[in-house]
């Protein structure tokens, strides 16, 4: 692929991994006894969250796989695989264990948590998140992180847009219209994942190509 398809690829993954859809009802429910402002200094903080975990796994992301003495093609099959778990749960229209057990869905709707623990991690800058952005990362290079770091700004100014709006939003886009648009994303993240988990495996067995 050209350098503009990889991007492309990584800001639609990234975008589908986050699915800001599925965060708005959880966003709601977590900011239930804030007001207004409070509300907006949620969104704010949870956005900058995100944008600070995915920037830094975007950066150092590659030196820890060294220092760990991990490989980038395992990597690529062991993120393929928690891909395609998530993906199987937003197909569900569900958040899944991947994203959030039920330990700390309960924390969050009992208000035993704050905002931006669980909802921004691990719940959106989770490890599919990570692993996305640290898998995307492996051609190096300060310009590529640019362009990285670039399209998690893109995706984070959505996900900021959406939870600045979750009330007006979920006013007017019913459940079932929030869910539709989860499980469309779980489809393209299932092939996503497919293809990740592909490219690890024809790199770690060359045969098989």
């Amino acid at each position: 692929m050209s350098p503009v398809q990889d991007y492309l690829r990584y800001l639609v993954t990234l975008t589908a991994v986050l699915d800001p859809f599925l965060a708005i009802p959880i966003f709601i429910s977590a900011s239930a006894g804030r007001d207004a402002a409070g509300q907006r200094r949620l969104a704010d903080a949870v956005t900058a969250t995100v944008f600070a975990v995915l920037t830094g796994a975007a950066i150092f992301g590659d030196d820890l796989l060294k220092v760990m003495g991990g490989s980038l093609p395992a990597f690529q099959v062991g993120g393929g695989l928690v891909l395609l778990l998530m993906a199987l749960a937003m197909l569900n229209a569900k958040a899944g264990e991947m994203r959030q057990t039920p330990e700390e869905a309960e924390e969050l709707r009992a208000g035993e948590a704050s905002g931006v623990v669980p909802l921004a991690v691990p719940l959106l800058a989770g490890p599919g998140a990570i692993s996305t952005t640290i898998i995307a990362g492996e051609a190096g290079g300060p310009p590529h992180k640019a362009a990285l770091i670039l399209c998690i700004a893109l995706v984070c100014a959505l996900l900021w847009t959406l939870l600045r709006t979750a009330r007006y939003v979920g006013d007017r886009i019913s459940t079932t219209g929030l869910n539709v648009a989860t499980r469309l994303l779980g489809l393209l993240l299932a092939a996503i994942a497919i293809q990740t988990m592909a490219e690890g495996l024809k790199r770690l067995f060359p045969g098989l190509t």
